[in-house]
């Protein structure tokens, strides 16, 4: 399959060091003193407001001194920043001891709190296995060879630190790149929630039978959207295609009936209590009801009655329709969409993808130096836009989207679960090619 030769060269070429150069966080001098001057503060103001010496703080913009993790996180507070806006940290570079310094810990109050928890004392956690965790030393400890056991550790650490388990695993897999990678495990279906049963209960016939159809016709939009993403159509944001058009405001004899008041005229239950039924589900926060207009041919500017399932709706009408809740994808991995950009990438091979034709907001939640939104966890780092020089090497001719070590890796460690929850041979990688590439 042409997809995977990119891949394969990929995988040749990759030279995973045995272990990571000891890296001591420290703050840009020269930022923190912008940063300073930018919020109007004298040296001894910002030393009171973070609790420290009017000394420390000039050590700390003249570069001598580094901020402990305490204080580091204190200044970006009062500064008004991140951590990361103090260090330099790029988006989606993240390390083990990044993510202890944004969460304020230094690496004995992160051992004590780690300690806590039964894997915790089972890896017998301290502070000196944390700081050579941190710099891609070997750990001593027969518990930290077992990927199951690393699996919870980085679990437990991203409860810690108040980051997704994601964004631990992958700072664990820059940090030590020859290191087995931590077993997540699979997310299991959760059970039908009581909550949900009882507001199903709650309603009456018809509008069971009105929410059910809305589920329905929901999940039908849905699978339209889908194949437009597979034909590499334009895709309306979510926000916009699951408002469902319910109801025109004009006679049936010059615009028909939408989709759904055809379903619940089979069903025999579409006549003039439709109102009172929608807004009885809205009442009990199952749908929301919207109102915009639209322009019919023949007939000019006409109201439009829109239905949008709730999350507790979604949950009532799948309890309704008996129902088990999927688990869906593996939190570590990544959702279909993005999978797909990831393969675009591979198929492109070493020379990568040229910057305009990833489009979207893939970028936003794969590349190095982005984040999806502001003040979001940063993106995972797997891709990174590489400059193209020119042949005299006299200025950069192009940018072209590469993955970076860490998207490779990913790649090769997860391709067989991929291959299990997008079977599409389209989409994921077939399960002989994962194995002659490991």
């Amino acid at each position: 399959m042409a997809i995977w030769d990119g891949a394969l060269a990929l995988k040749t070429s990759l030279r995973l060091p045995e272990g990571m150069p000891d890296r001591l966080l420290s703050v840009d001098p020269a930022r923190l003193k912008a940063l300073r001057a930018r919020t109007g503060m004298e040296i001894g103001e910002l030393a009171e407001r973070v609790g420290a010496t009017t000394r420390m703080v000039a050590y700390w913009e003249a570069g001598t001194h580094t901020p402990e993790a305490q204080s580091l996180r204190q200044l970006a507070r009062v500064l008004g920043c991140t951590v990361a806006t103090l260090t330099g940290c790029s988006p989606g570079t993240e390390t083990l001891a990044d993510l202890r310094y944004a969460a304020g810990m230094s690496t004995e109050k992160a051992a004590v709190a780690l300690r806590e928890d039964p894997i915790g004392q089972l890896l017998f956690v301290s502070a000196t296995k944390l700081r050579n965790l941190e710099r891609g030393r070997y750990v001593r400890g027969w518990a930290w060879r077992n990927p199951a056991h690393t699996g919870r550790f980085v679990r437990r650490m991203a409860k810690l630190y108040g980051v997704p388990p994601r964004m631990v695993l992958d700072a664990w897999l820059r940090t030590r790149p020859g290191d087995p990678a931590p077993a997540m495990g699979e997310p299991h279906p959760p059970a039908t929630s009581p909550a949900a049963q009882s507001r199903w209960d709650a309603l009456n016939a018809r509008q069971q039978v009105y929410l059910a159809e809305i589920m329905r016709d929901d999940r039908l939009v849905e699978a339209e959207m889908w194949l437009r993403r597979a034909h590499h159509l334009r895709v309306p944001p979510a926000a916009q295609w699951r408002k469902l058009p319910f109801a025109l405001r004009a006679p049936a004899d010059l615009v028909g009936y939408t989709r759904l008041q055809e379903r619940l005229r089979a069903r025999g239950v579409h006549d003039p209590g439709a109102g009172p039924t929608l807004h009885a589900l809205e009442r009990a926060s199952l749908v929301v009801v919207s109102e915009d207009e639209i322009d019919f041919p023949g007939v000019g500017n006409v109201p439009r009655v829109l239905v949008e399932l709730s999350r507790t709706g979604r949950a009532a009408a799948r309890t309704g329709l008996h129902e088990p809740r999927q688990p869906g994808q593996p939190e570590h991995l990544l959702s279909e969409w993005l999978w797909r950009s990831m393969l675009r990438i591979i198929d492109a091979g070493p020379a990568g993808l040229g910057e305009n034709d990833l489009t979207g907001k893939a970028p936003f939640y794969l590349a190095v130096g982005y984040r999806p939104t502001r003040g979001a966890h940063a993106s995972r780092g797997f891709i990174i836009s590489a400059p193209v020089m020119a042949a005299d090497g006299s200025h950069v001719r192009e940018y072209r989207w590469q993955l970076t070590q860490l998207g490779t890796r990913h790649i090769l460690e997860y391709s067989q679960q991929y291959a299990e929850i997008y079977p599409n041979p389209g989409i994921g990688p077939r399960g002989d090619i994962v194995s002659d590439m490991g």
